[in-house]
């Protein structure tokens, strides 16, 4: 905990880059220090935590972003999302917004519920907190193992 505090002072506001950079611990100490924050609105940039903390996590990260994951897109209402995939960001994967309990540790949290909106997702629970103004830490799970982690940036 104290390298983690140690780390965070250090860094005035997050960025995704400072984020790359803490390990698994710190990643899961900061969510769990964050709060809720309110349902982010329009479109969300994303970034893939490939391997967090590790050399490989930037590269990978904007990888993932060129050929596969670019963010996330909040309909009007506020209420559902809509995934942008690929190199066109392709609006695909329908998600309900909420608050909720995170898995983590049953604090509030954005819930991201895919189970009832996607055929292919179902099985995917994404969780969001407030880490720095205008920028999400996620946790996203498949059934109840956790996966890995993500961010997304309020415009």
């Amino acid at each position: 905990m104290t390298g983690h505090r140690g780390r965070v002072a250090a860094v005035e506001v997050l960025d995704e880059r400072a984020l790359r950079r803490m390990g698994n611990g710190e990643l899961d100490a900061l969510f769990r220090s964050s709060p809720a924050g309110a349902v982010p609105h329009g479109r969300l940039p994303g970034t893939g935590l490939l391997f967090p903390g590790t050399p490989v996590c930037g590269p990978l990260a904007r990888l993932l972003h060129l050929l596969a994951w670019q963010g996330k897109e909040v309909d009007a209402s506020g209420r559902s999302l809509t995934n942008l995939i690929g190199p066109l960001g392709t609006r695909a994967i329908r998600a309900l917004l909420s608050s909720d309990r995170s898995w983590v540790d049953g604090r509030d949290c954005v819930l991201i519920d895919y189970s009832t909106t996607s055929l292919v997702a179902r099985l995917v629970r994404d969780e969001i907190r407030l880490v720095s103004p205008q920028l999400y830490l996620g946790v996203f799970w498949l059934r109840r193992w956790r996966l890995g982690w993500f961010t997304l940036r309020q415009q």
